[in-house]
């Protein structure tokens, strides 16, 4: 079977399914957690921290704490990738695993002709994770505004 034959795709789309219900779960779960230490903080800060670096302090941390959660989505594809044979090495398939999630694509890593379409579908979720990620980001933002100087 080759890379264009649609029916060599079906293990791709087998696996591709859980890993992205996983990721979206994974994902879901780690912005609602993050949002809610920030809304804690927020809760907590008095007027002194009503300020341009406070702004920016909390924004840098939330910021910090989705690309770990990116990290972490991108595991979880790289094991599935390293369990089927797709990419031998551990490492390479951590570095396949998040270009193919950023769309980065220069990596030098290549799957298995067997999996490419897997890759392709690890792409697509990684472009609706980092549009959530956005949406999540610009929502932290308003919340922020609330407390910015006036």
């Amino acid at each position: 079977m080759g890379i264009g034959d649609v029916g060599s795709w079906t293990a791709d789309w087998i696996w591709a399914v859980p890993l992205i219900l996983i990721v979206v779960a994974i994902h879901i779960v780690g912005l609602i957690l993050i949002d809610r230490r920030v809304v804690a903080v927020l809760s907590r800060a008095s007027g002194r921290h009503r300020s341009l670096s406070w702004f920016a302090i909390v924004m840098g941390i939330t910021a910090i704490l989705v690309t770990f959660l990116h990290g972490l989505e991108g595991i979880v594809w790289a094991i599935a990738y390293h369990a089927l044979g797709a990419i031998p090495e551990r490492g390479a398939a951590m570095l396949y695993s998040m270009s193919a999630m950023t769309s980065y694509g220069h990596a030098g890593v290549f799957l298995e002709a067997r999996w490419q379409m897997l890759g392709a579908l690890e792409a697509l979720n990684g472009m609706m994770m980092f549009g959530i990620t956005t949406a999540f980001l610009f929502s932290i933002m308003q919340k922020l505004r609330m407390f910015a100087p006036s």
